[in-house]
Parts: C-alpha cells; structure tokens; sequence
C-alpha cells in the first residue's frame, strides 16, 4: 500500500511540476488549495463517528482543525500574492482538491495510518518546495514586505490555533519573525515541517487514542506545577 501511495504522490508531483514550470505563486496556490482536503476529510470521518457513538476524542478533531485554519492562512497569503489571478489555476486546483477529499474519505475509515502516510508524503513534498523556493530567491524575498494577512496569522492575531499544529514542542510555542517576504515563506516551511512530524506520530498504532493536542499537554504540566509547587 505504502508503495503505491508513494507512486500516486510521485505522479502528482510530477503533474504539478509540468503544469506550472517556474510559475512559483499559482503552483504553491496549487500546493496550498490540496493541502487543505486531507484534514476536512479526516474532520468529516472523525465527526460521522462520533454522531455514531462509535468514537470521541476531542482532541484530534482540535487538532485537524487547527490544520485546516493553518492551510487556509497559507491559501490566502498565496492569494494576496497573485497566485490565484488566472481563471484556468482556479479551476484545476479546485476541481483536483474535490476530487482528492473524496479519495482520502475512504481511505481514512478503511486506514487510518495510511491516510496520514499520504499527507505525510504531501507535506514533506511542500517543506522541500518552499525550501528551495527561499535557497534560490533569498535576496529577491528578504526586499519584499510580508503580506498583511501573513503579519496578523503570525505575529498580531489570535495565535491560539496556531500554536495548536505545533505538536512537536515541549517547552514552548514557536513565535517567528514577519518582517520581509522571506520570513514569511520561512514560516509556511516550517510549518509544514510541523504537518510532517505530526502526520509521522499519528501513524503510531497507539496514536488515535493516546493523542494529546499542545494546548492540552501544557495545560496538564502548568496543572502538575501547581500541585507540586
């Protein structure tokens, strides 16, 4: 199975890489508009279950959503850049995101782990993308302003379901720079890494009922701290 989720995630890379060339907005608008579906389908599956009485656990569903909010904020840093201004981008990334919720649903009540394998797979492609989007244009980025929408998701808003996607910290919450255009892709990169770790440990067989959101486990260490202080 792992092979050939690895061999259909080949051959959309492939396609996306042939369809945009170096056109880099409309194809990270591309990248950002399907990286969104994986995280509704699973929030669709997980919510069916609990209307079922089959499964509860709150705090993977908090966790998809936050997904959910992080991606769209990269739609629409994406958005402001232009990368959605032709009809044609549009339609394709919209149509192929319909048809991939439909394709991950099923996958996700059959196999869970590997549902998560295939976005694992997606993510890592993206933080290699940006990656060396901000290796081969650093100087061209680092002289352009961070979009608005980027300051406020980043630094000025209500970073609550930020900080919800940051499952691989221990001590404290990452707080990045958004002062350049390049601070701003630095971020989206390392979110994604944030999307990989994440889709790497739910894998675990353990994972669905063990799971706990980071708001959640630094509620309980501030709680421990209490007690014992």
């Amino acid at each position: 199975m792992k092979v050939l989720i690895r061999l259909i995630v080949a051959f959309f890379v492939f396609l996306v890489d042939v369809v945009y060339g170096n056109r880099s907005y409309p194809r990270f608008y591309m990248l950002e508009t399907i990286a969104r579906v994986p995280y509704f389908s699973y929030l669709s599956v997980l919510h069916l279950y609990e209307t079922l009485g089959y499964w509860r656990k709150a705090d993977l569903l908090k966790l998809h959503f936050a997904e959910t909010w992080n991606e769209l904020h990269h739609l629409l840093i994406m958005e402001s850049l232009g990368g959605d201004r032709l009809w044609i981008d549009r339609f394709i990334a919209q149509h192929v995101a319909f048809a991939y919720y439909w394709v991950v649903v099923p996958l996700y009540m059959l196999f869970p782990s590997y549902a998560y394998y295939l976005m694992e797979l997606i993510e890592g492609h993206a933080y290699h993308t940006y990656d060396e989007y901000l290796k081969t244009y650093e100087a061209q980025l680092k002289a352009q302003p961070a979009p608005q929408v980027a300051i406020n998701f980043y630094r000025d808003g209500d970073l609550y379901m930020f900080d919800e996607v940051q499952t691989a910290l221990s001590h404290e919450f990452r707080r990045p720079k958004v002062d350049n255009l390049y601070d701003v892709f630095a971020n989206i990169r390392d979110d994604e890494d944030e999307h990989v770790k994440t889709m790497v440990a739910l894998q675990k067989p353990e994972a669905r009922l063990t799971f706990k959101s980071p708001h959640t486990v630094f509620e309980a260490i501030a709680a421990n701290a209490d007690k014992t202080g």
